[in-house]
């Protein structure tokens, strides 16, 4: 089951306006989970002086997995239902709540660029086992914790103009270039909680002889071969929000875990080097991703790397992908902050007309042969500074946001049924 970027983003992190996809055919077909022999509105999770009821754990398994989201296992809702009665109760205390008028509508444009009513919508949603009041409260949880956030922490997450000036690579009057190290380590449902115990051992490495050797031993990329070790890029390549967080890191530094769609990825900073010329911020990239079934199994990176040598251009996947279902092949055009960040990492690290075989889909089962058609450069410093403002900002709120909710789950009571 499918949903677009935008609508997808927007329920992650509640940092974006709402967006929704036609999700008529697919609600229909849904069937609701089976409902727990406790009495639905007995307490599922106490959490302080709030319970969450098996009635809404119920709906919220139903509400994403109707969805196709992530998250929809009964443990990942658990964490997902406790974290909002903590932000709730931080909310509550400060007297935040998101006016209904910006709920419905929130509500109206998941609908509207689903090509559905508001009605039509909830109905959908109503027959596949969701009551309306599941999405209101969803909605209304998220815009206002994005409002609680922003009143809060706003004043602080604002980039001062040397800042903005040394994330575009102006300062000096070159441009910024960063060495990298990567370690991308590929995760499957099995796997998850294993593999975030282990990006966070790899995060707390000290070295970079330390990190080159977890590199080659956990990596799923193929720079595993060379201890993970990237060439020099310009800053101005790597996804807006990636951005500020490499800028912040001194040598031998590692990044946090980030989530990427089946995987983890981590980054050691090696090097920085200011340039004679300035890299222009990138205002669109045009991508390829031809999708191979098999995986990383030998067979199918074997296709690939044929793949690879026979064609010259992101147009010569057309003639592969002849007479395949169109779903084989996407070509993509987007600025840098609507690229989903696994890919905007790869294409990163690519020339115009290279290729990546380091991504998947679909839990490890699909390669993605990812090309870089072109970059086009942003020389409109007024748009390219309000971008990467905005990005600076948007990173740092969530990471205050991040923190104070560890700090709110720390200082609680919670007790699971």
């Amino acid at each position: 089951m499918q949903l677009i970027s935008g609508f997808s983003r927007f329920l992650r992190s509640g940092w974006h306006k709402p967006v929704a996809p036609a999700l008529a055919a697919v609600f229909l077909a849904f069937s609701a989970p089976q409902v727990s022999a406790q009495s639905l509105f007995s307490p599922a999770i106490r959490v302080n002086q709030d319970i969450v009821t098996w009635y809404e754990l119920e709906q919220r398994l139903q509400f994403l997995n109707v969805l196709g989201l992530p998250g929809g296992s009964e443990a990942d809702v658990r964490e997902a239902l406790i974290e909002e009665k903590l932000r709730k109760q931080a909310m509550r205390e400060a007297g935040v709540e998101a006016a209904p008028e910006a709920v419905q509508l929130g509500i109206d444009e998941f609908a509207s660029r689903g090509q559905l009513s508001t009605e039509q919508f909830l109905q959908l949603l109503g027959e596949a086992g969701v009551d309306p009041e599941t999405v209101r409260d969803y909605v209304a949880d998220q815009l206002a914790w994005r409002d609680y956030i922003s009143s809060r922490y706003l004043s602080q997450a604002r980039p001062t103009e040397d800042e903005i000036d040394r994330a575009l690579g102006q300062t000096g009057g070159g441009g910024l270039q960063v060495l990298l190290s990567e370690i991308i380590i590929p995760v499957n449902p099995q796997t998850v909680a294993q593999t975030e115990l282990l990006a966070e051992e790899i995060s707390r490495l000290e070295s970079i002889e330390a990190f080159s050797a977890a590199a080659a031993q956990y990596s799923g990329a193929a720079t595993r071969n060379d201890g993970g070790r990237l060439d020099w890029l310009n800053i101005s390549n790597l996804p807006p929000a990636l951005q500020p967080v490499i800028l912040g890191l001194q040598n031998g530094e590692i990044t946090d875990p980030i989530s990427l769609p089946n995987a983890i990825a981590l980054f050691q900073l090696r090097g920085l080097r200011e340039v004679a010329t300035a890299a222009p911020a990138i205002s669109k990239l045009d991508y390829a991703a031809y999708y191979l079934p098999g995986g990383r199994s030998s067979e199918t990176l074997s296709r690939a790397a044929a793949l690879r040598e026979e064609i010259d251009t992101c147009d010569d996947l057309y003639g592969v992908a002849k007479d395949q279902p169109v779903e084989v092949l996407d070509r993509i055009e987007a600025s840098p902050s609507e690229v989903p960040r696994d890919i905007a990492v790869e294409l990163a690290k690519l020339d115009r007309n290279e290729v990546s075989t380091n991504l998947t889909r679909n839990n490890g089962q699909t390669l993605v042969f990812l090309m870089l058609c072109t970059r086009t450069r942003d020389l409109g410093e007024n748009t390219s500074r309000a971008d990467v403002a905005n990005a600076l900002a948007q990173q740092r709120l969530q990471a205050f946001a991040a923190s104070l909710v560890e700090q709110l789950r720390a200082d609680a009571t919670i007790v699971q049924e």
